[in-house]
């Protein structure tokens, strides 16, 4: 939990507009708490008054609070479907458009689609042939060798002059009306990036939820997979594109680039595209294995973001003490350092407070099992021979997820491979923070 602090960011937007306030937000007069990671937003009078108004689903103007919640995640530009227009008679035949996007929306974004093998769709998609053997009958530019879908996509970026460009796999597709939703959040000048929603096989990794959100590592929605993402052409070029010499993890690397640039990214499920899965359990297990190897590079590159495990010390320690079979001392700790947050948070209610801190015990128990069958298993495999209790732990964390099991397995088998040929650990390695500590009120800042 982090306490909201005073930062140079323009305002943003060019008018008055909703949100609706993330899942997390708990608000207590002129204190808020929301975001993820959950954040303590300490407002003015005037402030107040503006969350008020959020809260009611009224416009709000820019302001710097606004920035501060949109970047905290503690509230998301709220997409409202326009009125349909009456289509015009057409007096002249109508000229092919991507897939979904037309009228004025055509003028605006251009579709690029690496591609190899199959065959190249005839919807007015940029394909980049990506070095394809027989090569592709359709494709707009042709890569001799197969370099992978970085490069590809580098390639088709030449081919593109309007502000915007989405970047939609081949195995991706794409209903009328999917671009709109996408399009709304560019009204932002500090958006480089908006995923829409991925569906595909049950428990698919591309699908990250119903649920809007902002996108950086360490937070709920930490990525958003390459499917199907629409990127100001400003914002992509101001980082270099993508990198081509990662063949997997090139999406994540991008994303968070652009967020360390200062590029906003958001997650907008009111779009939605249907991905393709790959034919029989093999074939996603072999997919997720090539997804998995792209850890330790990834890891590499951006210390820390990809922990399996991101607690504070304390929900550690407590976790740790129960699974060693020391029940009685874990709630101890769990509640003894819940009630210890109290007095931290003065201005939060103390039933409030102490409920966030067991919360955040509780919610522990998903990453734990998600770590073990993902990247720890291997560990917790070779533990399992000698320990009644590793295989206990071992089973409930499949229970919690058995349909993700086998593909989970694959993951970790890939990111364990990468570890070794890269020969670093930091993808397995959990992150441990801090709780906030008190501090006088004159140190917070006060948003208008």
């Amino acid at each position: 939990m982090a306490t909201d602090r005073p930062d140079p960011a323009p305002l943003s937007g060019s008018g008055a507009r909703r949100f609706v306030v993330d899942g997390s937000w708990q608000r207590f007069d002129r204190v808020l708490v929301a975001g993820s990671p959950l954040r303590i937003f300490r407002v003015t009078e005037r402030g107040a008054d503006t969350l008020a108004a959020i809260e009611r689903g009224e416009q709000v103007d820019p302001s710097r609070l606004v920035d501060r919640l949109l970047d905290g995640g503690a509230i998301h530009p709220l997409y409202v479907e326009p009125p349909v227009p009456t289509p015009p008679v057409p007096t002249s035949p109508v000229p092919t458009s991507p897939v979904g996007v037309s009228g004025p929306v055509a003028r605006q974004v251009t579709v690029v689609t690496p591609q190899l093998g199959g065959i190249v769709a005839r919807d007015g998609r940029v394909v980049i042939d990506d070095g394809s053997v027989p090569p592709l009958v359709g494709a707009a530019r042709r890569l001799p060798v197969n370099r992978g879908p970085a490069a590809a996509r580098q390639a088709g970026r030449s081919l593109v002059d309007t502000p915007l460009v989405a970047f939609v796999d081949a195995d991706v597709d794409l209903p009328d009306g999917w671009l709109e939703p996408l399009l709304d959040h560019f009204d932002d000048p500090r958006v480089g990036m908006v995923a829409p929603r991925v569906l595909g096989e049950r428990g698919s990794p591309l699908d990250l939820g119903s649920t809007p959100a902002r996108i950086r590592a360490g937070t709920r929605v930490s990525y958003v997979p390459g499917a199907a993402i629409v990127l100001r052409v400003e914002a992509f070029d101001s980082i270099g594109g993508f990198d081509e010499r990662l063949r997997f993890g090139e999406d994540v690397d991008l994303v968070w680039r652009l967020d360390e640039h200062g590029w906003r990214c958001r997650y907008e499920p009111a779009s939605t595209v249907w991905h393709r899965p790959r034919p029989g359990l093999p074939g996603r297990m072999r997919q997720h294995a090539g997804y998995g190897t792209s850890a330790a590079p990834l890891a590499l590159r951006h210390p820390g973001a990809l922990a399996p495990l991101r607690t504070n010390g304390w929900t550690a320690a407590a976790w740790a003490l129960l699974l060693t079979g020391h029940p009685v001392a874990a709630i101890t700790l769990a509640v003894g350092s819940a009630g210890a947050l109290v007095p931290k948070l003065p201005d939060v209610p103390p039933a409030a407070a102490f409920g966030l801190a067991m919360r955040g015990h509780l919610g522990a128990a998903q990453q734990l099992a998600s770590a073990v069958r993902r990247v720890w298993w291997p560990i917790v495999a070779v533990g399992a021979l000698g320990s009644k209790r590793i295989r206990w732990i071992a089973a409930a964390s499949l229970l919690a997820d058995l349909r993700a099991a086998p593909t989970d397995a694959a993951y970790g088998w890939g990111v364990w491979t990468g570890m070794i040929r890269h020969r670093t650990i930091a993808p397995i390695v959990p992150r441990l923070a801090s709780w906030p500590t008190r501090r006088p009120a004159r140190q917070y800042r006060r948003e208008s």
